[in-house]
């Protein structure tokens, strides 16, 4: 307590002041408070550094300041941040995350999603991280010189890339037969058709309208323009329409613009933008592919800012705000979207330096790794909030099929290393063959549905895509597990053929089923449809590139003939929303995925094995091929 000495010849001035001996103890006693607050918040408050060098030598001044800075920034990252994510290596002087000729507007998006990514990696001991700019660099210990930054920044090798295939991506074109030839193309004949009437009346659109000749946005694609550009880009170079081939690459350059304010689909977004985009490059070389891809990929990551790091299935690709599909059960994920990611994102981390994308969809897996399987079965919807299922509904169809498809892609894409992904794979198909495999009483193999526990003895259009799958993953297992699977694939590609041959214009429906005395039929109204869907010829390709059996290409040919009778129209090819009448009804819409996926598979059937090997390149879920990695391609001027 600090006291007050009377000075020599006058009264205390409390006593001049006339106060009574319980107020002058009052006052001396608020009087010292006030004093001990002062000089406490010379040390206390945030900003008196300048009054602690009064009282503290000037070194640990310096530390108590830094300190307090350091704080603060923990603190304040750790606010801007719902959920742990992954971590992703410090950076180095120049962005590792660009090459150097992508735009600045690129690397500055890159920096920033590796702030949020998560906290930095760690460090050597005697180290400690500093935050400048955003960037977290590894710093010296006090009082040590800081290291010289020598790594170059990030560039993919390409050149290196184009080395390890094992064929040209074109193929040798020898050795064909004139049949072969002339029908393949036909084909080609088709996919110029297709896209020189959307060029001439939807050019920069999504999709063509061809009956009343103009082009169709949708909101499925959060703003961005151009769908069927981007899903036609690596058709056009496979079949070497080289003048169409630079009209679609000029529109990329000029007039493709990624600054857009919309709802978005994660998964439509990711496997006909990203995929389309990536797989041109790897096919070209053409570095706006590539700049292009990554920048969308960026605009991606914030949907998968989840309690569990599962993304949801809506992206406003402007604000970055995310959310589930309302007609999701419970605000669900859908498996078929978050798990229809992982080849994308592998190569844009592989392409970028920026581990942040792999990381993302490893977390994805772990997520499932963990989660119990009802009869090693994976349901369709999943809780982004929990990491639980939603629902007991599996289909091998709609909302669940690219998962199953992604998982074998994963495996032969890291050229037969990611065991995990194998196993997953062989897991869930056993778990389909005891479950779901069923046979008609007219001897037709199927996959029906599952919903807790009761069968839906149907098959969705899109569940064809299994066949094909299943030959796949068969063509690398070893004896009798390779012969039943070949089998089992022959059977279900048989039974869509089936589905198609049972309509009277030779289409297949949008569904079909096994029940009330029908067979491979459609027996409701809303599924006798056909939307230009690709699987039953995407099975055919498959199965003819692994067991060379010419029923394939003849299935094939017949698809070609019944999309001339039917679905040529003036001006394009239109979907048609009746498959058992022969003078059926168009939809109006040339969908995009027609020229990525169904006339790209029937080309590549009347091809040669060696154009896009199945030994070089798998195809993602839109058939955009991404190529096998034969060798781990560091980035140029990395150790």
């Amino acid at each position: 307590m600090v006291v007050l000495r009377k000075l020599p010849g006058m009264p205390g001035w409390p006593a001049a002041l006339g106060l009574r001996l319980p107020q002058k103890f009052l006052f001396l006693l608020f009087l010292s408070g006030l004093l001990t607050l002062c000089f406490g918040a010379l040390f206390l408050l945030p900003d008196s550094s300048r009054f602690k060098r009064l009282f503290l030598p000037r070194r640990a001044t310096a530390s108590a300041s830094s300190s307090s800075s350091a704080s603060s920034s923990s603190a304040s990252s750790s606010s801007t941040r719902d959920t742990e994510l992954p971590r992703s290596p410090p950076a180095a002087a120049e962005p590792r995350h660009a090459s150097p000729a992508a735009p600045r507007r690129l690397r500055e998006k890159l920096r920033a999603a590796a702030r949020m990514a998560g906290p930095p990696a760690r460090t050597a001991p005697g180290s400690r991280q500093q935050v400048q700019g955003g960037e977290s660099r590894a710093q010296p210990a006090s009082g040590a010189p800081p290291a010289r930054e020598t790594r170059a920044p990030f560039r993919f090798d390409y050149e290196r890339f184009r080395r390890s295939l094992r064929h040209p991506v074109r193929g040798g074109r020898s050795g064909e037969d004139p049949e072969t030839r002339a029908r393949r193309m036909k084909i080609k004949e088709m996919m110029k058709f297709a896209w020189d009437n959307y060029k001439q009346y939807a050019m920069g659109k999504n999709e063509l309208r061809p009956l009343t000749k103009n082009g169709h946005i949708g909101n499925m694609f959060g703003g961005l323009r151009g769908a069927t550009v981007i899903d036609a880009l690596d058709t056009l170079y496979i079949m070497e329409l080289e003048e169409e081939f630079q009209e679609a690459k000029q529109w990329v350059e000029k007039s493709f613009d990624l600054n857009v304010n919309g709802e978005a689909s994660l998964f439509e977004v990711n496997i006909r933008y990203i995929g389309g985009l990536l797989a041109t490059y790897y096919l070209t070389g053409e570095e706006v592919f590539k700049s292009k891809a990554l920048e969308l990929g960026e605009k991606l990551l914030p949907a998968f800012n989840t309690p569990t790091g599962i993304p949801r299935g809506v992206i406003n690709l402007g604000s970055g705000m995310s959310w589930s599909w309302g007609w999701a059960s419970a605000g669900s994920s859908i498996l078929a979207e978050f798990g229809t990611l992982h080849l994308e994102f592998l190569h844009l981390s592989q392409l970028s330096g920026n581990p942040v994308f792999a990381e993302k969809v490893m977390n994805i897996r772990r997520v499932l790794s963990r989660v119990e399987k009802p009869q090693g079965l994976y349901p369709n919807f999943l809780s982004p909030v929990t990491g639980s299922w939603v629902q007991h509904h599996v289909s091998i169809g709609g909302l669940g099929d690219s998962f199953y498809e992604y998982l074998i892609k994963s495996w032969l894409m890291s050229d037969k290393k990611d065991s995990e992904a194998k196993k997953m794979y062989d897991d869930a198909l056993e778990a389909i063959e005891k479950h779901l495999v069923k046979k008609s009483a007219g001897g037709l193999t199927y996959i029906a549905e599952w919903r807790g526990g009761i069968l839906d003895h149907k098959m969705g259009h899109l569940a064809c895509f299994s066949g094909g799958m299943i030959a796949l993953g068969a063509e690398h297992s070893t004896g009798e597990r390779r012969q039943r699977h070949m089998e089992l694939a022959a059977e279900i590609t048989s039974t869509c053929h089936e589905s198609y041959t049972r309509s009277d214009t030779k289409l297949g429906p949008e569904a079909f089923r096994f029940d009330a005395g029908s067979e491979a039929t459609a027996t409701r109204l809303s599924e006798r449809y056909y939307i230009l869907r690709p699987e039953v010829v995407e099975s055919y390709m498959y199965l003819w590139r692994l067991t060379h059996h010419p029923k394939y290409r003849h299935w094939g040919w017949e698809v070609v003939q019944a999309l001339e009778k039917h679905c040529r129209v003036e001006a394009g090819f239109s979907g048609i929303r009746d498959v058992y009448t022969t003078t059926p009804s168009h939809d109006n819409m040339q969908q995009s995925f027609f020229l990525a996926e169904t006339l790209k598979y029937l080309y590549l059937l009347f091809c040669e094995d060696d154009v896009l090997s199945l030994e070089d390149w798998v195809f993602n879920t839109e058939a955009h091929p991404l190529p096998i990695n034969h060798t781990d391609l560091k980035a140029a001027g990395q150790p």
